[in-house]
């Protein structure tokens, strides 16, 4: 399993590994419930390795977040995503000091802290992502 191959799909909770395409579009597997079905072009899909998160003075990849969690965590489960607003968001600042507090709500903190926790249940390697791959972007 590589972040390549793991999407979120908007309106649908958890995340999805991308397991086969089809002829309207691919066929995906829950990491929640392990059911699979169809994605189309109707979809609104974002893949895993392609999101960053707002800096005041970038953007930082989400693979890097995840990894420094991964780190910070000892490759354990982190809080939960359920937890208070207020704690999501202290916790995220250890991670990440210098986000855009303008523009990163605490609703997309909850979806990383989710999506870490869900990776951590499905075994995801996060040392196999390198250095090199792990560079800021500039927006």
């Amino acid at each position: 399993m590589s972040l390549e191959k793991i999407i979120a799909v908007t309106g649908k909770p958890g995340l999805y590994e991308i397991i086969a395409q089809s002829k309207g579009g691919i066929i995906v597997e829950s990491l929640l419930d392990k059911k699979r079905f169809p994605i189309n072009a109707m979809h609104n899909v974002s893949v895993l390795d392609n999101i960053a998160i707002y800096t005041h003075e970038s953007e930082v990849a989400l693979k890097l977040i995840l990894k420094s969690i991964f780190e910070k965590e000892s490759g354990e489960k982190c809080i939960s995503h359920q937890e208070s607003s207020k704690k999501l968001v202290s916790y995220f600042s250890e991670i990440l000091p210098e986000y855009d507090e303008e523009r990163v709500y605490a609703s997309n903190i909850k979806k990383v802290i989710h999506w870490y926790n869900l990776l951590i249940e499905h075994k995801f390697d996060f040392s196999s992502i390198s250095e090199d791959e792990t560079t800021e972007t500039a927006s």
